[in-house]
């Protein structure tokens, strides 16, 4: 299988970029194009002290938005010499990424995820492990040592 299409989620963690080298080097060696993606969850409007209206949600998603785009730059100057693009998004993370893989046509998915005992898995499974179970698409799991 020819990987192509690469979707990788960053979170705005420095630990989710660990997998931006190896991502690198996949698409170095195979000539694949790399989407950066970024999810927040929908914002709330906001309100002040007296019940004002401090930030409505669509300035909220505007700001975030821009602080997305500036956040994936970081990720994007590590894939100098690539094509890459970049998107963000709103909603519930794991289903956003499977959205914008299927949008995107993507061949592999490639994130990173702190390590979790089995228990907490078990209980409460990480964004990677919701993908890997939603998606048809491969999914390329890096471990990373937790905070």
């Amino acid at each position: 299988m020819t990987t192509k299409r690469i979707l990788v989620p960053l979170d705005g963690d420095e630990r989710s970029e660990a997998i931006v080298p190896l991502v690198a080097a996949v698409a170095r060696d195979g000539g694949a194009t790399v989407r950066l993606l970024r999810v927040y969850p929908v914002p709330e409007r906001r309100e002040g002290t007296h019940g004002r209206t401090v930030e409505y949600v669509d300035q909220a998603m505007s700001r975030l938005t821009a602080e997305g785009r500036e956040d994936l730059e970081r990720g994007e100057a590590r894939l100098a010499g690539l094509p890459v693009e970049t998107v963000v998004r709103f909603g519930e993370p794991a289903e956003e990424i499977v959205l914008e893989a299927e949008s995107f046509g993507a061949d592999v998915i490639a994130l990173s995820e702190p390590v979790q005992g089995r228990l907490r898995r078990l209980v409460t499974p990480g964004v990677a492990e919701r993908v890997a179970r939603e998606t048809a698409v491969p999914t390329l799991v890096l471990k990373t040592a937790a905070a």
